[in-house]
């Protein structure tokens, strides 16, 4: 990861929040596929311990406040995608 990303992913805000961990996949490569900078705050703790999603409240999506546009217009594509509704 970029030095300079990881110094800066303190102003990245929450975009959306998920309650397992399988539901950040597609999203992953979508925003790898887009080139958006992101990070997932409580995944590994939510992965070892599903039960701590309720604890930690949720699997956070985080991105820097000039992609949150983008983000979430990705969102929405999968919300009305019938076969792809995850979120």
């Amino acid at each position: 990861m970029n030095p300079f990303l990881f110094h800066h992913m303190e102003n990245f805000i929450t975009v959306a929040v998920f309650n397992y961990q399988h539901e950040t996949l597609i999203i992953k490569n979508l925003l790898e596929q887009e080139g958006i900078a992101y990070f997932f705050e409580n995944e590994t703790i939510v992965g070892i311990d599903p039960f701590a999603t309720i604890a930690y409240g949720g699997i956070k999506l985080k991105v820097h406040p000039n992609d949150e546009a983008t983000v979430k217009e990705i969102l929405k594509k999968l919300n009305e995608d019938d076969h792809l509704k995850i979120v």
